[in-house]
């Protein structure tokens, strides 16, 4: 099973989808949101990433809610 993790924001609409998106497919994953936890906004700032949806599987990041790219990395 792979880690992963998604990086939202509370007013992105695209955080919602990608987070209904991996429910839908049985993914477990944990949320970091960059609106209640300064500590995860750093985090994403220290790599670089200014946007969110920020997921991370395993060691690859997909930013945005690409979902073929997701499906690849997840092999569904």
């Amino acid at each position: 099973m792979k880690t992963v993790v998604v990086y939202t924001s509370s007013t992105c609409p695209h955080c919602h989808t990608a987070k209904d998106y991996l429910k839908g497919k049985g993914v477990e994953y944990s949320e970091k949101n960059v609106s209640e936890d300064p500590e995860a906004r750093k985090e994403l700032i220290q790599k670089k990433i200014m946007g969110v949806p920020a997921i991370f599987i395993d060691e690859e990041v997909v930013v945005g809610f690409d979902k073929e790219r997701i499906d690849q990395l997840l092999g569904l």
